[in-house]
């Protein structure tokens, strides 16, 4: 969101930390992309990466700049070309080490792979960039290089322009991919290594389209358009030609509208979010295939977000959500679920963090569907130890409080498998 009242509070604050770079040159040490453009350790914008403290959200609400952005860029002598005085990269890599419970399951077949002990490395091997392209302009991308075991391909998750002051209204305006959950909670800043699950139940992560944003007074509004259909698929235009070189990147004219209010409320910050869209119908084995029905939508959520002298971090989200005709096109499946997390900076070494997730599939329990397994009841529980501000330690455990299902169905479909882990491992951004 952008805040158009703080750039005098940032003009201050960012005096402030130019300040200390000349009384406290021990705290400079570097962070990627922002850290090295600013001369600025990573602990100006992170309360523990990946954290935003306050500055942390101030800068990337006003729209990832400081005043003196210009400052490091070639002097071209064309006051209309900005460019960036080396290029604007930065790596983020992960590496784990898991003891786990969980199994691979085929919902068809009921075959099984099961590694107890599994070395999970590279986890995660990730290129960002951003700079500021205008006064108003900002763009920013990452790519992952390699994830979750799958190497030898490149996928782009976030990349966005945003302008910041549409047409002099004080409106923000962003295009391109990004995650709806985002105008909540960012995924991508979380300290637990363990997911906020309902966003990606929901269907509420990557997706492409267009967010404005802006700050009524009290009240922050944003309100965005997307495709719908995430961010895995595209369609060749061939016909009534051949060979077409261009793609649609959505399969019919059905855009899915969404928004969120928030505001302050004392020492916490309030949400209300609300969705509405459209998606496939779910068909065939299991539910494992997407129909050529277009169903109805709707998710309601409301979250809350606060923090204790800058050293304890809570928030809290709820989501309920509306399927209409999914399985079946004359019943309708409604289903919830949210999570409650708290990161607590104990020092500059240490960070403990702890994240409980719940969801009830509901009207979906008991469809023999792989829908079934929205069912989920953990706790996560995260010590992070700093090496230095951009390299940390991980420890987690993860509680599983759901019993163990048999098979009910002809399927394989249920919590059929506890799902404890317990992690050790590396994040390093540089």
């Amino acid at each position: 969101m952008v805040y158009s009242d703080v750039k005098t509070r940032l003009y201050l604050v960012s005096t402030g930390i130019l300040f200390l770079q000349l009384i406290w040159p021990s705290v400079l040490e570097a962070m990627p992309v922002f850290a090295r453009k600013y001369n600025m350790s990573c602990a100006a914008c992170h309360a523990a990466y990946p954290r935003l403290n306050q500055f942390g959200e101030y800068f990337r609400d006003n729209n990832m700049r400081l005043p003196n952005w210009r400052d490091d860029t070639v002097e071209t002598g064309d006051d209309r070309l900005v460019l960036p005085s080396s290029a604007p990269f930065a790596i983020r890599a992960q590496a784990y080490a898991q003891a786990r419970r969980g199994k691979s399951i085929d919902p068809v077949s009921g075959d099984t792979e099961q590694a107890s002990s599994d070395f999970q490395s590279p986890y995660l091997v990730k290129l960002l960039s951003s700079a500021p392209l205008s006064e108003h302009i900002t763009y920013y991308f990452y790519g992952i290089f390699a994830e979750k075991g799958s190497n030898g391909e490149t996928v782009i998750e976030d990349a966005w322009f945003r302008y910041d002051d549409l047409f002099g209204t004080g409106v923000g305006m962003m295009l391109g991919q990004f995650q709806i959950s985002d105008l909540m909670f960012a995924r991508e800043t979380r300290m637990p290594f363990q997911d906020y699950m309902v966003y990606r139940m929901a269907g509420i992560t990557y997706d492409r389209g267009l967010l404005f944003d802006r700050s009524l007074g009290a009240f922050d509004v944003g309100i965005g358009v997307v495709n719908g259909n995430g961010i895995e698929e595209n369609f060749n235009i061939n016909s009534p030609g051949y060979r077409r070189p261009d793609k649609m990147f959505d399969n019919n004219s059905d855009k899915s509208f969404f928004g969120r209010i928030g505001a302050d409320a004392g020492p916490a910050t309030i949400g209300l979010f609300g969705l509405l869209g459209e998606q496939a119908n779910a068909t065939g084995p299991a539910g494992l295939d997407s129909g050529n029905r277009d169903t109805d939508k709707r998710i309601v959520g409301v979250d809350i977000s606060g923090d204790v002298q800058g050293k304890t971090y809570w928030y809290g989200q709820f989501l309920w959500n509306s399927w209409d005709g999914f399985l079946d096109r004359n019943r309708d499946y409604n289903w919830w679920g949210g999570f409650l997390g708290v990161d607590y900076v104990a020092s500059d070494y240490w960070t403990f963090s702890g994240l409980y997730n719940y969801a009830d599939a509901d009207d979906l329990s008991n469809t023999d569907t792989v829908y079934e397994g929205i069912d989920i009841n953990s706790l996560s529980l995260t010590a992070s130890y700093f090496f230095m501000r951009n390299v940390k330690g991980i420890a987690e455990v993860n509680i599983d409080f759901l019993g163990k299902d048999s098979q009910k169905g002809t399927y394989y479909t249920g919590h059929l498998n506890k799902e404890d882990y317990i992690l050790f491992g590396f994040d390093a951004a540089f």
